[in-house]
C-alpha cells in the first residue's frame, strides 16, 4: 500500500530547483469522493462515480459549445503531491521507473489529465465521470477528447506533413 511521502526501496529524489517561469491560473474546482491519496483510484473510469467540475468565473462563458462533445479532457494540479521524485518503485518491490514513464502524480509539474464521459452540465457546473483526483483539486483546464475534435480553423501547412522526420532547431535564450 502506498503511504504518503514515503521513499520506497531504490527510489530517487531529488532537491528541485526554484519555480521561475509559470504562472497558472485555476478555472474551477473538481469534486470528488476521494479526500485521501490512499483511496483515490490509480486511473479515471468511464462507469466511475459522478463527479463535479465547476467554473469560476470569468471562465463560465468558456463553456459554450462543450455539450456537443461526449468525452473531454480535464487537466488539473495535483496540488497534493511531492514534485520530487525522479525513480520510482510504484510496485514497491525495488524495481524503479523514471517519473516520464509512468502516469503517477508524482511529477515535476504535477499536472494530472483524465478523459471523462460528459454526463450533463448545469450552469457553471459539469457532471462527468472518469476522474481521478481528490475532492478539491484545482481545476487547469478543459477540452474536447481530440480523437472527437475536428479543428474549426482553416487548415495550415503542418496539417498535411506526414512521414519524414525534422530535426527542431535550439533556439538561445
Amino acid at each position: 500500500m502506498v503511504r504518503l511521502n514515503e521513499i520506497r526501496e531504490n527510489e530517487v529524489a531529488i532537491t528541485p530547483p526554484e519555480p521561475t517561469d509559470a504562472t497558472l491560473i485555476f478555472i474551477g474546482r473538481v469534486s470528488t469522493p476521494w479526500t485521501s491519496r490512499l483511496e483515490t483510484p490509480r486511473q479515471g473510469r468511464p462507469d466511475g462515480p459522478v463527479c463535479e467540475i465547476e467554473i469560476f468565473e470569468p471562465w463560465v462563458e468558456a463553456l459554450a459549445g462543450v455539450e456537443r462533445f461526449e468525452r473531454l479532457e480535464v487537466l488539473y494540479w495535483l496540488h497534493e503531491s511531492r514534485r520530487d521524485l525522479v525513480l520510482q518503485s510504484p510496485a514497491s518491490n525495488g524495481e524503479v521507473h523514471g517519473t516520464f514513464s509512468l502516469r503517477s502524480p508524482v511529477r515535476p509539474n504535477p499536472i494530472g489529465t483524465s478523459i471523462v464521459v460528459l454526463d450533463r452540465i448545469e450552469g457553471n457546473r459539469l457532471f462527468v465521470r472518469g476522474l481521478d483526483c481528490l475532492d478539491g483539486t484545482p481545476l487547469l483546464d478543459l477540452k474536447p477528447d481530440r480523437t472527437l475534435f475536428k479543428p474549426i480553423a482553416p487548415p495550415q501547412k503542418g496539417d498535411f506533413e506526414t512521414g519524414a522526420v525534422h530535426m527542431c532547431k535550439k533556439i538561445d535564450d
